[in-house]
């Protein structure tokens, strides 16, 4: 027969075992969380209007692990000249995409892009830039106040964080990123080059 002390003991050591437990829990609740999504501060005007400068956006790390980045995707990636910095904008070109400006224009591939997103056309120069393997071209919403692809060079992929999915504060702003699938629908593939310009 157990006495009424052992009980009290034998409740203890199961309530203490449980506690133990659900921090456990917690702690690979909040690890596996924080590997697969991660939120960022929007610091800039450069997506305007898709992205306001003092939004907080969910990033999604895991999103590119069975399929590679695609046009229109907003991501978040470390800045080439900096890496300690991260940047957010949209993808315009993905690997052998050949890029054209002009001063109010964008061609992909030959295809002239409608782009519903951005803020106003705007290009400093006409240039023309051709992505290698794992090469990304990246540009801002905002065109006229965006520093990007057009100033420094394509993203690897190895620098790209996650995609952006949705804007969840403030909460009046709530909304699912869009990634304007038709704009980019009828750009051919082109085979990635080795080199970019």
């Amino acid at each position: 027969m157990i006495g009424t002390g052992e009980v009290t003991v034998l409740k203890r050591a199961h309530l203490a075992r449980d506690i133990l437990e659900v921090i456990a829990l917690a702690l690979i609740l909040f690890l596996a969380t924080r590997l697969a999504i991660q939120n960022y501060r929007v610091e800039n005007v450069s997506m305007q209007p898709t992205l306001v400068d003092g939004e907080n956006v969910i990033v999604n790390k895991l999103a590119y692990l069975f399929h590679p980045p695609e046009r229109g995707d907003v991501i978040v990636f470390h800045w080439p000249l900096d890496t300690r910095q991260d940047f957010i904008k949209r993808i315009i070109g993905i690997p052998g995409d050949v890029i054209r400006t002009d001063s109010t224009h964008v061609w992909v591939n030959g295809v002239l892009l409608n782009e519903p997103y951005i803020k106003a056309p705007y290009n400093t120069i006409a240039n023309i830039w051709r992505l290698g393997k794992d090469q990304y071209f990246v540009m801002g919403d905002n065109r006229p106040d965006s520093d990007d692809s057009r100033n420094w060079g394509v993203v690897p992929r190895n620098y790209i964080v996650g995609k952006a999915i949705a804007v969840y504060w403030p909460m009046n702003r709530w909304q699912v990123i869009n990634t304007y699938p038709a704009v980019f629908a009828h750009i051919p593939d082109v085979s990635p080059q080795t080199t970019s310009k």
